[in-house]
């Protein structure tokens, strides 16, 4: 029996997720891979894994898939990690850059522009990483570990997830664990179960993390404030409504 192959992102908001499989010693025969968000997606897309943490932004990609658990990625308000920056307001950009390892966050930039701020900028894919100095009416979608220190190189930042709430008043999910085939339900319920552990540990995850950006005391803050793992129902409630918005 081949092990059955998982793929997570590779960002410090799973290290609790990653700890949990890893360490817990709850989940047994598998081969655990890590990528950037859009390539989680195109993994599982390709069929090069088996159950993937995928951006909600990738989801009307498959045609049939099953969410597997209780666990994600999401937010309740300020995430931190997924920014537009500007040296202008958002009122006034005429182009934003979009970050390329994101799905999520360049559709929900793109919703925000259009049913928040009521703009209509133009789109570039921002494919010189280095280049995170836009002109004076550029703005650029930042996400991940990178994002960290960068509103202070700007006039201007914007927390896409806060603005999503203020919009909705719902929490935001960027990933979630799913799975395009039959995977057996006791593997299922060991995975569940190191997840959730991983996640009681949150403090001692931070053990994973390497070429540390920020102190392990704010990485720990992040952990525990800004992100929240939990998939309840005011998250498939906002879930919904995101999916329901890229269709428009």
């Amino acid at each position: 029996m081949n092990p059955v192959r998982i793929t997570a992102v590779s960002y410090y908001n799973t290290l609790p997720l990653i700890y949990g499989i890893t360490r817990s010693g709850l989940l047994h025969h598998y081969d655990l891979s890590l990528d950037v968000p859009s390539g989680c997606a195109n993994q599982l897309l390709r069929g090069d894994t088996d159950i993937s943490l995928v951006p909600v932004g990738a989801l009307p990609l498959f045609s049939e898939y099953r969410i597997v658990g209780k666990h994600c990625i999401g937010a309740i308000g300020k995430v931190r990690t997924v920014l537009l920056l500007s040296n202008s307001p958002v009122e006034k950009l005429k182009t934003i850059y979009l970050d390329k390892d994101s799905m999520t966050s360049v559709n929900l930039v793109k919703i925000l522009c259009r049913k928040l701020w009521k703009i209509s900028p133009e789109w570039k894919s921002l494919d010189n990483r280095e280049m995170y100095h836009p002109g004076e009416y550029d703005g650029v979608v930042m996400i991940g570990d990178k994002t960290f220190g960068a509103c202070e190189l700007y006039r201007h930042c914007y927390d896409l997830s806060e603005c999503w709430f203020n919009l909705t008043s719902l929490p935001f999910v960027f990933a979630v664990w799913i799975t395009v085939k039959d995977i057996d339900e006791i593997f299922l319920s060991q995975l569940e179960a190191a997840l959730r552990w991983g996640v009681e540990h949150s403090r001692d995850s931070i053990k994973l993390a390497k070429n540390l950006m920020i102190s392990q005391e704010e990485l720990i803050r992040y952990l525990e404030n800004d992100i929240s793992f939990d998939l309840d129902e005011p998250k498939k409630k906002g879930m919904e409504l995101f999916l329901k918005w890229l269709k428009k």
